[in-house]
């Protein structure tokens, strides 16, 4: 009972939330003396991430006793994607070019080599951190690291049952997992507020995303009007309606697929992810928004549609600040090394392949967090550049999905070479 924090009930948790993101808005929205200057070096996006990290690392909540991450996830998530498609012009996503796949596919092999080199390096300094024999050996546990940041929770539960690492040491790797992909989910959010200086250090061309955020802000503007309570409802009710619909449907076909094919019931197969449920929501709810963004209903984005999304994509960072606990990082500082090796040379390659081929810092941010961070945190990262770029986000970590087990699997083979096993 020691460990509990100090508010469990999830009302008092969620008031803390909204609060934070109260404090932030307001102290942003100050244009003169020390918040504006704060907030030329600290991006508001950043801020509500860390406040309730902060809240978390203090003791005060925690995310593990905490049901408010599965609500933003379950449903805030999936309604901010449709209420953010909605206004979506498809065809200037497609005219964004090659150079996002091309970042996501970099930002993949940027993790599949980084574990073995990681292991290489450590192992010169500490062999007994990536030492262990059987089911203990840490190679096996770094392969759930590799399906994780790859492609995501269902990814790396295929790991564990493929190469079986030992359950009760499998905590030790959900650390790493959290605090380094978290602290680089930080650093990535501080990179938005100076992406124009990035972009100008990468030689990069944005003019297509710009074009992108200048069609759908002009189209928001010729349709703009003051929203009535009406207005609200229905946004609410295309929102919440394609959620209910993206869960029955996701329901049915994952259920569907483990029923009829034995290849999706066997966690060790390669094809697993594609029962998740969570996969299946977040594709159905995006397929919907694209959908509505055809008919009379795009014209709901003058009524504030977008901005209710990003209201749900704000609670959605919070929950996620939520998991991350600061201390945690001098907890296990052998693995934790052995994570920020590893993250460090994903974003070395990143950053010398948007170098090379002139790409934007969004395409950097989004191709990494499609694989790292997957379709929680990669239309999070995309809507902090714009509300209506998040679908891009959607659509790399639905590849990532689709890469990562057999990515995965590669890194691991290459972790247990790189370990002498």
């Amino acid at each position: 009972m020691e460990d509990m924090p100090v508010f469990t009930n999830d009302a008092v948790v969620l008031g803390l939330l909204m609060l934070s993101l109260g404090f932030v808005f307001y102290t942003s929205s100050i244009k003169t003396g020390f918040w504006a200057k704060f907030y030329k070096i600290v991006p508001g996006v950043l801020m509500c991430y860390l406040i309730p990290a902060i809240l978390n690392s203090a003791g005060l909540i925690d995310a593990s006793v905490s049901n408010l991450y599965f609500m933003a996830s379950r449903y805030l998530l999936p309604a901010s994607l449709v209420l953010m498609t909605l206004s979506i012009d498809l065809k200037a996503i497609f005219n964004l070019g090659p150079k996002a796949l091309i970042m996501f596919f970099a930002a993949t092999i940027g993790i599949i080599i980084g574990g073995p080199i990681a292991i290489l390096l450590i192992s010169a300094i500490s062999p007994e951190t990536v030492g262990g024999a059987g089911f203990d050996a840490t190679w096996r546990g770094l392969s759930t690291l590799a399906g994780s940041w790859i492609g995501g929770g269902a990814n790396q539960a295929a790991m564990l049952e493929i190469y079986q690492y030992n359950q009760e040491k499998y905590g030790g790797m959900v650390l790493v997992d959290i605090v380094v992909a978290n602290l680089w989910m930080a650093i990535v959010l501080l990179g938005v507020g100076k992406s124009d200086r990035i972009d100008q250090w990468l030689q990069a061309d944005n003019s297509a995303i710009t074009d992108l955020k200048n069609k759908v802000s002009a189209y928001s503007d010729s349709v703009k009007r003051i929203p009535s309570l009406s207005d609200f409802m229905i946004i609410l009710a295309l929102a919440f309606g394609a959620v209910g619909i993206a869960h029955f449907g996701a329901d049915e076909i994952s259920s569907f697929l483990v029923r009829t094919f034995d290849v999706f019931q066997d966690k060790k197969s390669t094809l697993a992810s594609f029962s998740s449920e969570f996969f299946w929501m977040i594709t159905i709810a995006t397929a919907l928004g694209i959908l509505l963004s055809f008919t009379k209903f795009k014209q709901y984005e003058g009524a504030g549609a977008s901005k209710i999304g990003s209201i749900f994509i704000y609670v959605l960072v919070a929950t996620i600040g939520m998991k991350m606990d600061l201390g945690s990082v001098f907890e296990n500082p052998g693995l934790i090394a052995i994570g920020l090796v590893w993250m460090t040379i994903h974003v070395v390659i990143l950053l010398v392949t948007a170098k090379l081929i002139k790409a934007p810092y969004f395409f950097l941010a989004v191709g990494s967090q499609a694989n790292v961070g997957g379709a929680a945190s990669a239309p999070v990262v995309a809507a902090a550049f714009h509300p209506s770029l998040a679908t891009v986000g959607v659509l790399l970590a639905v590849f990532g999905y689709v890469v990562g087990t057999y990515g995965a699997i590669l890194c691991t083979m290459l972790m247990q070479i790189a370990s002498g096993s």
